[in-house]
């Protein structure tokens, strides 16, 4: 079986890190040069007694930064359960390290941009949901795990990985070129994981979901939607619901992704920016590859498409009915909820028309299960892909719908349900559902759009509350300022994290020391100090109303026409990308 170290010791000296591995019986230290850069297998005798010890949790990987190269470690972990026997980590806290001793070969500006690209690394890194398990495999579904070949058991954790989930390949790629040293290397997967155990009936079951976020075309909200050239969809998760119950096993596996085809949102200032649908690309083709991969890997595709068919949404749904309708694929099979329009007024039992209306599509579709001797007795033939605009909350609510009816169907089979009972109505169990579920709303919308999800409140208590209204209220002005202030930072940030955008060993410029227009801070300046005089002259009034309401009319208007100018040219005034190219981003 494949299997990492689970206990290291990272000793520090000038020239090396020596990071030992600490399981019983293993005598391995992978030793880094910390002028050379070169790994090397070396074993415990070859440790300095000099060294400054001190316990780590594994190796996330390294990254070259201005400065050269940094070791990333992970130093406390969590533990979030037990998946069949397997110890599954949260990983909590983290250290960069530098391989150089100081940064005084650095200019001033050098330093202050290796300064800049550490937050970038420390802001991913500090985004909660990092997950790792160091003797099974999590970035694949139980029912891929079940269907590999010999080979494929006999693979490292590293080598195995599906790298759609893999947060940390690109900081593993010098570990991962030298297979003596795959047992330091942790595949570490980003999204969501619990593990409950439950009781119905007096029957004790594991109830696990394990939400898994795509790293091909990840970032924020409004600057990374659709699809990019090789069919990969923004914000793409898979969700997996599993049920383990006397040595059986059973998971219902869900999809989420952007509408795949060449479209972009970017922040402008206003509240909902317009979405834009390329005119300049043949969306056909990345779509095409974005279906054949899916169907690859999943089988059938029934597409839940949520967003709104008026408005600015409308147009985004056409295209995607129609593209469907143009690949002709008897594997794909479309169908548009209008999720705002048929629960307005809180009507929210209408959702549960969808879930109708696609019932015998999941019947059909069924889910995967082994027994107890570990002989197949269902496979999953088809996957639902929801989205809507984020791919979160509409989303997840209807995820949270079809996961439940899946399950209903699991603990039947299993024996844990009785025949005639309903899962919604095993009290204390829906209690730890729909929290989950809701968790894994949040746990998704914070790693996107920078905060919590929008209509949890239904997923929580299965129904919409005034105070849940006010929340998404509250939510919804956050993401606004994130998304127009501080996402551009975020998706650098994640660009640099993955290796989209690696920063040069010459010593030439980087992409930040890009300046902003002059417009950028003398508008706001002009705006704030005419709308204060406004004010000023409200509160301390001329000699006659006529002077009053003069020089009202003048500031007042001299804010108004600077507000209108900073909006009509909004996108100078957000926190825009710097590292990768525009071009690449739409």
């Amino acid at each position: 079986m494949a299997t990492a170290y689970e206990r290291y010791n990272l000793h520090t000296t000038p020239e090396k890190f020596f990071i030992e591995a600490c399981d019983e019986g293993a005598d391995a230290v992978l030793a880094i040069d910390r002028v050379s850069n070169e790994m090397t297998l070396t074993g415990k005798k070859d440790v300095p007694p000099s060294a400054v010890t001190r316990p780590i949790c594994g190796i996330m990987g390294t990254i070259r930064m201005v400065a050269g190269m940094y070791l990333i470690v992970i130093t406390r972990k969590r533990n979030v359960g037990s998946l069949m026997g397997h110890a599954v980590w949260k990983a909590v806290d983290f250290d960069i390290i530098s391989y150089k001793k100081t940064v005084l070969h650095l200019s001033e500006i050098q330093s202050q941009e290796n300064k800049t690209f550490l937050s970038m690394i420390n802001n991913v890194l500090t985004t909660d949901g990092f997950y790792f398990c160091t003797d099974y495999d999590l970035t694949h579904s139980l029912q891929r795990l079940a269907n590999t070949s010999p080979d494929f058991q006999e693979m490292t954790l590293l080598e195995r990985a599906d790298q759609r989930f893999m947060w940390n390949g690109n900081l593993l790629r010098e570990l991962a070129a030298q297979p003596e040293l795959h047992k330091f290397a942790l595949p570490v997967v980003h999204g969501f994981i619990v593990m409950k155990p439950c009781r119905i009936n007096g029957k004790i079951f594991e109830w696990i979901l394990i939400s898994r976020r795509s790293c091909f075309r990840a970032g924020v909200r409004y600057y990374v939607r659709g699809i990019d050239s090789e069919g990969h969809a923004a914000n793409f998760v898979e969700t997996e619901q599993i049920v383990l119950y006397e040595g059986a096993k059973a998971s219902f596996v869900q999809t989420r992704g952007s509408m795949p085809f060449y479209w972009s949102q970017r922040p402008n200032l206003k509240y909902k920016p317009k979405p834009i649908i390329s005119k300049t690309i043949n969306h056909l083709d990345g779509f095409q590859r974005h279906f054949e991969s899916q169907l690859l890997i999943y089988g059938k595709q029934t597409i839940l498409n949520l967003v709104n068919q008026k408005g600015s949404e409308k147009p985004l749904e056409q295209a995607f009915a129609k593209m469907v309708s143009g690949m002709n694929n008897g594997m794909l099979h479309y169908i548009a909820f209008d999720f705002h329009k048929e629960c307005s007024h809180m009507r929210w039992d209408r959702l549960q028309i969808l879930v109708d209306d696609v019932a015998d599509t999941q019947d059909e579709y069924s889910f995967f299960m082994v027994n107890s001797e570990g002989k197949s007795l269902v496979q999953q033939k088809g996957v639902f892909r929801s989205n809507c605009m984020d791919c979160l909350d509409r989303t997840n609510v209807i995820q949270s719908l079809l996961a439940r009816r899946s399950l209903q169907s699991q603990l039947q089979r299993m024996g844990v349900l009785n025949v005639g009972q309903r899962v919604e109505e095993q009290a204390d169990f829906e209690k730890i559902y729909k929290n989950a579920w809701a968790d894994n709303a949040n746990a998704c919308a914070v790693q996107y759009a920078g905060t919590g999800a929008l209509k949890t409140d239904f997923t929580r208590t299965g129904k919409r509350t005034r105070w849940g209204l006010l929340m998404d209220g509250w939510n919804s002005m956050i993401r606004y300022y994130k998304n127009n202030f501080s996402d551009g930072f975020r998706q650098d940030s994640i660009d640099l994290f993955l290796g989209n955008f690696a920063v040069d060993e010459s010593e030439g410029p980087t992409p930040l020391r890009v300046q902003k227009d002059w417009k950028f801070l003398t508008l706001p300046i002009i705006m704030l100090v005419a709308f204060s005089m406004c004010i000023v002259c409200l509160l301390m009034a001329g000699d006659t109303w006529t002077e009053t309401l003069a020089y009202v009319m003048f500031w007042g208007a001299a804010s108004t026409i600077t507000a209108t100018i900073i909006l009509f040219n909004g996108q100078d005034f957000v926190d825009a990308p710097k590292l990768v190219h525009k071009e690449k981003m739409d």
